[in-house]
């Protein structure tokens, strides 16, 4: 049922209750035991404790068939098999070859990507979601001035994407956490993460869950579905990356958790761990605190891990002690006594990488891409050799990888000793708590305090900047930014593409506020006071846990802990909304859905180089459309590089008509439109790692809904791929990555041995491409296809096949 009328509205304890940012937050009634004062309300974790009896049963079965020892990751795998005989297949050979079937205990979705899964959802006509669900609201809040104002324009500008997301929650029984609450993967860590367990999350840093010793894999909507639905989600066994840490960090204190992955995404790539999960051992792992753990967990996505995770340590039981989950923490150690949740001894890794923690020193990785790493003792070189200017714009801190107590412990300190030093920070410096429960305590304990004492703007719990939610003044010219978020694609933060994102640790980018200057290293460097003397930094001590306990906050930002589905709660979308849209199914690219070749297509361009989800759906301003498919299908490419002409957002039209006053180039979304209008199915090239970045489905979405049937890459980035397979668009790899120049705009392209493929058939498909000049063509391609993947091919999409199981 969808109510049209946008002004009545259900309740929302959130919208009603005042906002209490500036002072002394409330504590949490026992009613809503999902939150914790000082340690002593403990959550109802009968939906979060894992059934480890049944886990344990489930990997019972995996390891007779299988006949060897197992990695961690292998282990939490197979124990959520829907049917380990059939997924296993026997033995032999798994890793990076067999197609698991696999049961999520968990889903998790963010505001913006929660609108497609759930409008993905409502056409399946189920009464609830078949597991545990959350809707997070963070990333619709543009930072503009600070926290109160910030969130209270959201309220209203964000009012029907809001009314909408709560109507469905209440609709279905999933708990929805209002706008301010924080961001997901710190509250998924705070209260709902658990060692073992297997969890799906609608955005890519969803491994930062894995911090507490779990599997938490970024998805899709369609993929988040699966799970709703009761869906066996399908995932292609990924290798295993053995991470061996040794020892600890240099005794100057400046290295931590966040420089070990900026090390590490320098050594792998953006690319180096597509259908990987990175599984880290060893005793560095045990001298690491959990919201640490959660840091490295949570960029594994920018070397395009699957996810990450760690063996059980003492540092996980006491953060589910102090979050107030104690009876997960006592059934974490009674599985962890049966050997569930570490590597079986002589478990054999796909590869082996060792990292000596003593060597590793504080890093910055940019500009422009996450894996240029660069130690700090090196960055006045680079700086040299590059010509950039030797200034910071503006320091930010926060974001879903450096939002924890320990990190804001950390820069309050240094925030203290640069106060009695007589410095403030000399650039704009912006703090963003990940949670609630991080600023009640942020603000009870002085932190808050100390950060803006020299300066610093304490922003509302949410993504913000690091999504490019942030009102900064426009400029077009080069500038440097220091952050400790995750990405730092060109455009990513404040939409201009000379802006320069270094990624480096909460410590040095609070550190480096002061200086103002790129080259400024704390480990061996003085800043210069208003007397003129020189002040040196000392290290800061993080505190991994609150002496006190942690503060809950204000208690409207809660949810009630697993809600009833509420059947007559209608659906709240506006007929005349600009931001939401009832979504219509797509039809199948086959007549009669029966097994063929798809439709004759033109090539509508050939994509240059780095192509990621921002390129090809951008977020910042656009963010208001991602419930409304046809509105937000007009960013689609917008900053891609067009390979025959170098130009950005320009597409050429081969088949422009002058009648209708068609130009013979146009930007990338009215070229395709025009596709759209005459009903001619279209394909893309595109180069290496095509969609790497955010797990965003709209980059998925908006090409099938202006008519795209097939992408043809030298190679896919894991979730993008499997987001074209669930909407219905064919993803080839060039089997020669040089025939990539080979295929132009304007060129007719036919697939051939698809229909065999459909069929049954193993055979490889050809691409037929006639150029304009009337040659042929015949391109080998590669596929990843499974025989269920065929399958939504075939229906048009997941869902489309899904329905109609569920009908027959």
């Amino acid at each position: 049922m969808l109510l049209l009328q946008p002004k009545c509205r259900p309740t929302r304890a959130w919208r009603k209750a005042p906002i209490l940012l500036r002072h002394r937050a409330l504590a949490t009634p026992t009613s809503t035991p999902l939150a914790t004062s000082n340690g002593s309300i403990q959550k109802d974790c009968s939906t979060i404790t894992p059934p480890y009896k049944d886990l344990l049963a489930n990997l019972d079965t995996a390891r007779k068939i299988l006949k060897r020892p197992l990695t961690l990751a292998e282990k939490i795998l197979y124990a959520h098999l829907d049917n380990p005989h059939k997924s296993l297949a026997g033995g032999g050979n798994i890793r990076g070859e067999a197609y698991l079937q696999l049961r999520p205990q968990r889903v998790a979705m963010q505001d913006a990507s929660a609108q497609m899964a759930l409008l993905q959802f409502m056409t399946c006509g189920l009464p609830s979601s078949a597991v545990p669900a959350s809707i997070h609201c963070d990333h619709l809040i543009q930072a503009v001035t600070g926290a109160e104002e910030d969130l209270k324009r959201s309220l209203v500008t964000n009012a029907e994407v809001f009314d909408f997301l709560e109507s469905a929650a209440k609709k279905y029984g999933i708990e929805f956490w209002g706008p301010g609450s924080g961001i997901i993967h710190q509250i998924v860590l705070e209260n709902y993460a658990a060692p073992g367990m297997l969890m799906l999350g609608t955005d890519s840093h969803t491994p930062n869950a894995g911090g507490l010793g779990l599997l938490a894999i970024g998805v899709g909507g369609a993929d988040a579905v699966d799970a709703m639905t009761g869906t066996p989600w399908e995932l292609k066994a990924p290798k295993i990356t053995g991470i061996h840490l040794k020892g600890n960090f240099p005794e100057h204190g400046w290295t931590s958790t966040k420089d070990l992955i900026l090390h590490l995404a320098g050594k792998l790539t953006v690319k180096g761990g597509t259908g990987r999960i990175l599984e880290y051992f060893g005793e560095g792992v045990f001298n690491q605190s959990c919201t640490g753990l959660a840091t490295i967990a949570n960029m594994g996505a920018e070397v395009g891990a699957t996810t990450s995770t760690f063996p059980y340590t003492p540092s996980m039981r006491a953060y589910l002690h102090a979050t107030g989950r104690s009876p997960v923490a006592d059934a974490a150690d009674e599985a962890a006594i049966a050997g569930y949740l570490r590597a079986d001894d002589g478990a054999e890794y796909d590869e082996v990488i060792e990292i000596n923690l003593a060597e590793l020193e504080p890093t910055l990785n940019g500009p422009f891409t996450p894996d240029l790493a660069t130690p700090l003792s090196k960055f006045p070189i680079l700086l040299q050799e590059k010509g950039w200017k030797d200034e910071v714009s503006a320091a930010l801190i926060g974001s879903c990888t450096n939002s924890s107590y320990e990190d804001m412990t950390r820069a309050a300190e240094l925030a203290r000793q640069a106060k009695n030093a007589g410095l403030t920070a000399k650039v704009p410096f912006l703090c963003t708590p990940g949670s609630e429960q991080i600023r009640a305590t942020m603000e009870r304990d002085g932190l808050t305090a100390a950060l803006e004492e020299v300066g610093a703007t304490v922003l509302a719990n949410a993504c913000g900047p690091c999504i490019g939610q942030w009102k900064r003044p426009e400029s077009t010219e080069e500038n440097s930014i220091l952050t400790s978020f995750n990405r730092n694609f060109k455009s990513r933060n404040d939409g201009n593409q000379k802006t320069m994102n270094f990624l480096g640790s909460p410590s040095v980018v609070t550190a480096m506020a002061f200086s103002g200057k790129l080259s400024f290293n704390p480990v061996t460097d003085s800043v210069s006071t208003p007397t003129g003397e020189q002040f040196k930094f000392t290290a800061p001590v993080g505190v991994t846990l609150p002496e006190n306990g942690f503060e809950s906050g204000n208690p409207a930002f809660y949810p009630t802990p697993n809600p009833k589905p509420q059947p007559n709660t209608p659906i709240v979308i506006s007929p005349t909304s600009s931001r939401l849209e009832v979504l219509e199914p797509f039809e199948s690219h086959f007549p009669n859905n029966e097994p063929g070749e798809l439709p004759a297509m033109t090539c509508l361009m050939r994509v240059r180089g780095k192509c990621t989800t921002d390129h090809i759906s951008a977020a910042g301003p656009w963010l208001k459309y991602k419930g409304h498919l046809k509105n937000i299908s007009e960013n689609l490419l917008i900053t891609a590089v067009n390979d025959e002409n170098g130009e950005v957002n320009v597409a050429m039209d081969h088949d422009a008509k002058e009648s209708l006053e068609e130009t013979a180039t146009d930007t990338i979304p009215k070229v395709a439109q025009r596709f759209k209008a005459r009903n001619q199915p279209w394909a893309l090239v595109v180069d290496e790692n095509y969609g790497e970045g955010s797990a965003r489905e709209h980059a998925a979405l908006q090409p099938r809904y202006y008519g795209c049937a097939l992408i043809i890459a030298r190679s896919f980035a894991r979730i993008h791929e499997t987001n074209l397979k669930k909407q219905g668009v064919l993803p080839l790899w060039l089997a020669d990555k040089n025939d990539y120049t080979r295929i132009s705009s304007g060129d007719k392209i036919q697939t051939e041995g698809l229909a065999e493929l459909l069929a049954g058939s193993r055979k490889d498909v050809f691409l037929r491409v006639t150029k304009r000049n009337g040659e042929v063509l015949l391109i080998k391609t590669t596929h990843t296809m499974s025989a269920d993947q065929l399958k939504w091919l075939q229906a048009g999409s997941a869902l489309n096949h899904i329905r109609a199981q569920r009908q027959s």
